[in-house]
Order: C-alpha cells, then sequence, then structure tokens
C-alpha cells in the first residue's frame, strides 16, 4: 500500500506539475508581449482599441537603433546660401560659381541643340530628291536634323562653359558681377573657341559671342525691372 501511495502520488505529482509550469510559463509570455507591444491581445476587439492606446506610438518604444531619443536632427542647409557676390543676385539666383557653370551650360546645349535641329530639318526639307518613296524623305530629313542639331548644341556647350569660368573667375577678383564681366568673358570665350583657325575667325567669334553676352545681359535688365 505505501508503495503504491508512494508511486501514485508521484505519478499525480508528474502529472500535474508540467500543467502548473506551462500555465505559468503562458502568463510570463503574455506578461512579455503586452509589455513589448504596449496592449493586451487578448482584449482587442477592433482595431480602434489598438489605435487608441496610451503611449502606443512612443518612440521610447521603438527600435533602439532609431535612435530617436536623442531628438530630431534636421539638414544642414549652409551649402544653399545664394552667392553674396555684389550684384549677382538676379533674376536667375545662383548659390555659386558651380550653379552658372552646370545650369548654364546645360541651358545654352540645349538651345543650341534646338535650334540646330530645326535648322537641320528646314534644310533636310529643301534636299529631298523628287519622286523619293517616303523613307528616304525621313531618312533625309532625320540625317540634316543630326548633322546640324548636336554640332550646334555642342559648339554652343563649350563657348557657355569657359565663358562661366570666365565669368566666375572674374567675378571672383573683382569682388563683384556686373555687365563689364559679363562682356569681357563673352570676348574672351569666344576667342578661344576660334582660336586655332586663325586671327580672323578668332575675331569673328569674339565679336559674336560678346554680342550674345550683351543681348544676355540686357534681357536681364528688361525682366528684373
Amino acid at each position: 500500500m505505501s508503495m503504491s501511495w508512494l508511486f501514485g502520488s508521484s505519478s499525480s505529482a508528474s502529472s500535474t506539475t508540467p500543467a502548473s509550469t506551462s500555465s505559468t510559463n503562458d502568463n510570463n509570455n503574455n506578461d512579455s508581449l503586452k509589455q513589448s507591444l504596449g496592449f493586451d491581445p487578448a482584449q482587442v476587439t477592433d482595431v480602434s482599441n489598438i489605435l487608441k492606446t496610451p503611449g502606443l506610438f512612443d518612440s521610447a518604444r521603438l527600435h533602439p537603433l532609431a535612435g530617436l531619443d536623442k531628438g530630431i536632427e534636421y539638414l544642414d542647409l549652409e551649402d544653399e546660401q545664394l552667392n553674396n557676390v555684389e550684384g549677382s543676385q538676379g533674376i536667375i539666383p545662383s548659390r555659386s560659381w558651380s550653379d552658372d557653370l552646370c545650369y548654364g551650360t546645360g541651358a545654352v546645349y540645349l538651345l543650341g541643340l534646338g535650334f540646330g535641329g530645326l535648322y537641320g530639318a528646314q534644310e533636310g526639307f529643301k534636299n529631298i530628291p523628287k519622286g523619293a518613296p517616303a523613307k528616304l524623305q525621313l531618312n533625309t530629313i532625320l540625317n540634316h536634323i543630326t548633322k546640324r542639331g548636336p554640332f550646334l548644341g555642342n559648339s554652343s556647350g563649350v563657348i557657355a562653359m569657359t565663358y562661366n569660368i570666365i565669368d566666375s573667375t572674374l567675378d571672383a577678383i573683382r569682388g563683384k558681377h556686373d555687365d563689364f564681366n559679363s562682356l569681357g568673358a563673352g570676348a574672351l570665350a569666344g576667342a578661344l573657341f576660334r582660336s586655332s583657325a586663325g586671327i580672323k575667325p578668332m575675331f569673328i567669334s569674339s565679336v559674336l559671342a560678346t554680342g550674345a553676352a550683351g543681348i544676355w545681359c540686357g534681357a536681364k535688365r528688361y525682366l528684373q525691372y
């Protein structure tokens, strides 16, 4: 009897102990889950109940790698300051000479590419062979467009890039930006562009570039006032 009672007691204890341990583990898991989520999942009946839980969106509960407890960091906008050279605040404000170099060169290149393409298209229409099929006519037009457009665009881009470099250099040396810098930069840029072709082409190119710079200065003043 004593042995059976002993074994029976042992069997009963062995059958109840894991159940109580499992119940304790479940309670611990529910408590940890409730603490991590900020609400009790067993009491959730609607999503709105979750959203209304106090402190649910507390930054301290987010992942520690987010670093939100250190405060919000703002972007450094010192590079966004405009150029402070005298006379540089015109109709198109710029931050530095690099802005003028990039935007000015790109804009002039696109203008040259467009005008060159239009001139090439007009030239292609004039040179279409009589009685030629449609494919040959289209090919003739496209050949003239690709011949004139990139040539004028590339040439204009080179002149504009040289102009902006010289213009920014003169601004830095003189400490101000005015029409004299623009006209001088246009003259030098045009001369350098055709310097390898001889004196006469260099002079003509310089005059044309100076005239273009003068037109640009006049347009800026007209639009500004």
